[in-house]
């Protein structure tokens, strides 16, 4: 028999919330656990109680007043018969709230953990605030109609089912300017939505989050009495997801120019360092050796990085590798390389965008160093030899750049490795989605050849569900998750269900599929994927194609040229209105007709195989500095399944990836692979190299590359400085295997730099005595 609260005396008068409140504590006190409250208005009915035995406490309440259930731990279950005002379940920390009809505005504001039914539609802002501490079960907020505006305001976690139920002639489920500021959860909503924050990003749902909606609904539809509406509100063709940008998404920015930067945020003055105060203990000769100098020379070999070779993402010491072509030894030289990357000629001879180049300290002086030229020198090369067999299996899910490159390195360390492939061949969007004008196919399957060749087992057409993961979990002594990204992002504004995925165009350009495409083509986003949507419409037909970004585009520039030579257009910065048969209208009501239009703004990873709780709210692997599962010591993540990047990015974690298991066979700590700091350039004598003509600048054999490379950081030894020494204070000496230092004898050495001024390399370094 459950204790009943009225909120009225025996003059039938409104009594005070305070005084209702302490019927309840006072019936709790006598062991009730179940209260029917008749109230009036009153607030905080059903907050944080609790009784001495732990019991489950059940409320049933009629016309409460704001913040019911607010601060409701565990074990407390609120059922309203009717609507409740604004602030229900208010902080819930735990319990269950259920309204049998509308919630007020805030509903379920910075609730923490615990379950809110309604059954109803939300007022403005419900949702805001959400959270989730990973000690407890994320908060669920569940809305059989829509929201008022402002919904979801700065979430930082938890779930938000919004139904759209009898809401279909609504412009938007989620009201106006729904999800600002949202960092983290997911919010899965049935019906229109517009004017979504920019701050997230709608996308199909995965397997996973069918999963769960078909698991959850029902439980939902019987705690509102709406059993009947399971199969509508099932039918997941209706339904989309909402997560928050990356940190990286979020902070993308236009590189101003340099004239910009010259003209704007140039600062004058604060050009000379602090002035060096002589204490006058001692008063040296005007030249002096021994401890009087006042510089002491050291020969700092690879104590700093080569800008190519910390730009890379793969790590490659370009300035290691041309030493070698110098000292004549080609087959180590071109075999360097296959230590770091699989793919010397495919991805830094071809798709690269060569971030190495851009950071070449040649292009002081002419032209980078022609670093595809000699990407593509390996491309026959053998494989270099393989370590002792350690008995030790991995299991590679995914056959993209990414999980060839781990594959790669593992079989190298001696570890036996299956690649698990989805598609019919490996290769991933090198094979899928690249134009093979970009790259040739008899170099990726060069390439790819030898990396099966030194014993890697491929296994196509195996995509991997839950069941089949926990197998592979079950078999093999460690894994390294490189599925990629292949879902890709749509924005939601009216008309977006008419755009082409960009991704899945391609895919079907390059395997000959052929896809149909009108004379007019819209390519939204102008990045390098882009681009290659660009060419790919070309290559199908179109007659013009206009690529829009709403900032500068991010493709490289040679892409971009490429796409204007055959007559493309690309315009920026443009903001997408609406789409309709017409073509592609712009918030400044321009129309941009077309007959097709194509969306290339990126894409995320499908993990719907992984436990939910292995992912971040954004749907990422969630690893620790060493792309290491949080939830699993022997799975580790790669590339696009951790965050978005480059092809090159994908094969530098491999080869990192690969560091870390082998650590993890061996007992040893782990820890994150530190890139070497990166030499200044004012430590190179650059003025020794003679430039090139750059307008007749052209490479006919990447090997005479060696002439050019200013080994930044590295010794060349080219004994100028041995040669240059005033006071032949400089000796070299051969050491053991063949190497080599350059050493300075105290007692004659001066200080007086010139070993420093000499060396093209950067490699001496003048220490000021204080």
């Amino acid at each position: 028999m459950a204790a009943k609260i009225i909120g009225f005396d025996q003059n039938n008068q409104r009594i005070s919330t305070q005084k209702l409140l302490q019927q309840i504590y006072a019936a709790l006190d006598q062991g009730e656990t179940e209260f029917e409250v008749l109230s009036s208005g009153h607030h905080d009915i059903g907050g944080p109680l609790w009784n001495e035995d732990g019991s489950q406490l059940k409320f049933r309440v009629k016309n409460p007043g704001q913040r019911l259930g607010s601060f409701a731990l565990d074990g407390t279950e609120i059922v309203v018969d009717g609507s409740a005002p604004a602030d229900a379940g208010w902080l819930l920390a735990g319990g269950e709230v259920t309204i049998l009809g509308d919630g007020g505005d805030t509903t379920a504001h910075c609730a923490a953990s615990g379950k809110i039914y309604v059954a109803g539609r939300v007022g403005t802002r419900s949702g805001s605030l959400m959270k989730h501490d990973p000690a407890y079960e994320p908060p669920e907020f569940w809305v059989l109609k829509n929201t008022g505006s402002f919904s979801f305001e700065f979430v930082g976690g938890g779930i938000g089912v919004v139904c759209g139920y009898g809401c279909e002639d609504l412009e938007s489920v989620l009201g106006d300017r729904a999800c600002v500021g949202m960092v983290g959860g997911t919010i899965y909503v049935r019906g229109n939505v517009a004017n979504l924050s920019d701050e997230v990003w709608q996308l199909d749902l995965d397997d996973a989050d069918r999963a769960f909606l078909k698991e959850n609904m029902p439980l939902f539809l019987e705690k509102i009495g709406r059993p009947g509406l399971a199969e509508e509100l099932t039918d997941f063709s209706q339904w989309k997801k909402i997560v928050a940008k990356t940190y990286e998404e979020r902070n993308v920015r236009s590189r101003i120019t340099m004239r910009e930067f010259r003209e704007q945020k140039w600062v004058e003055g604060s050009i000379f360092g602090d002035v060096v105060k002589d204490d006058y203990d001692a008063v040296g000769g005007l030249v002096n050796a021994g401890a009087n100098r006042l510089k002491i020379p050291h020969w700092q070999d690879k104590r700093f990085g080569a800008p190519c070779q910390v730009a890379c993402p793969s790590n490659i010491p370009t300035q290691d590798r041309i030493n070698l072509l110098r000292q004549g030894k080609f087959e180590e030289a071109l075999e360097l390389v296959l230590k770091y990357s699989p793919f010397p000629a495919s991805v830094c001879g071809e798709v690269c965008p060569n971030l190495c180049m851009d950071a070449c300290s040649r292009r002081y002086v002419d032209k980078p160093v022609a670093m595809k030229e000699l990407g593509q020198l390996s491309r026959d090369v053998g494989a270099p030899p393989t370590k002792p067999a350690s008995g030790k299996k991995v299991a590679v899910i995914g056959g993209g750049p990414g999980g060839l490159s781990a594959a790669w390195q593992l079989k190298l360390l001696g570890h036996d490795v299956t690649v698990f492939e989805a598609d019919s061949e490996v290769g991933g969007k090198l094979r899928q989605v690249i134009p093979t004008e970009r790259l040739p196919d008899e170099s990726l399957s060069s390439e790819i050849k030898r990396i099966k060749d030194i014993g890697i087992e491929v296994k196509v057409n195996s995509k991997v569900d839950p069941a089949m993961f926990g197998q592979i979990q079950a078999d093999f002594d460690a894994l390294a998750i490189a599925s990629g990204a292949h879902n890709a992002v749509v924005i939601p504004f009216p008309g977006h269900e008419r755009m082409v995925k960009g991704l899945d165009f391609l895919k079907q350009v390059n395997a000959g599929e052929r896809p149909k495409v009108g004379k007019r083509v819209v390519v939204l986003g102008a990045g390098n994927a882009g681009m290659d949507v660009c060419l790919g419409a070309y290559a199908m037909g179109a007659e013009k194609v206009v690529a829009i970004d709403i900032q500068r585009p991010a493709a490289f520039k040679k892409e971009i040229d490429h796409v204007k030579a055959l007559g493309g257009e690309v315009r920026w910065p443009v903001f997408t209105d609406k789409v309709t048969e017409e073509g592609l209208w712009t918030k400044d009501g321009e129309l941009i007709e077309a007959d097709d239009v194509i969306i290339a703004i990126g894409e995320r990873p499908d993990l719907s195989f992984l436990p939910r709780e292995w992912l971040t709210d954004r749907g990422m692997m969630d690893v620790d500095g060493c792309n290491r599962s949080v939830r699993d010591e022997k799975v580790f993540a790669i590339g696009d399944t951790v965050k978005p990047g480059l092809l090159t990015h994908a094969i530098g974690d491999g080869q990192e990836v690969a560091q870390y298991i082998d650590a993890y066979f061996a007992g040893e700590e782990i820890v994150p692979v530190q890139k070497p700091e990166m030499i200044n350039q004012s430590c190179l004598s650059k003025e020794l190299f003679k430039p090139r003509n750059r307008g007749k600048f052209c490479v006919s054999d990447a090997k005479d590359e060696s002439l050019r490379c200013i080994s930044c950081g590295t010794c060349r030894d080219c004994s100028m400085c041995l040669e240059a020494c005033p006071e032949g204070a400089i000796r070299r000496v051969e050491k053991e295997g063949g190497s080599f230092e350059y050493v300075s004898d105290d007692d004659v050495c001066i200080g007086c730099s010139i070993c420093a001024g000499i060396c093209p390399c950067g490699v001496w370094a003048m220490e000021q005595v204080v």
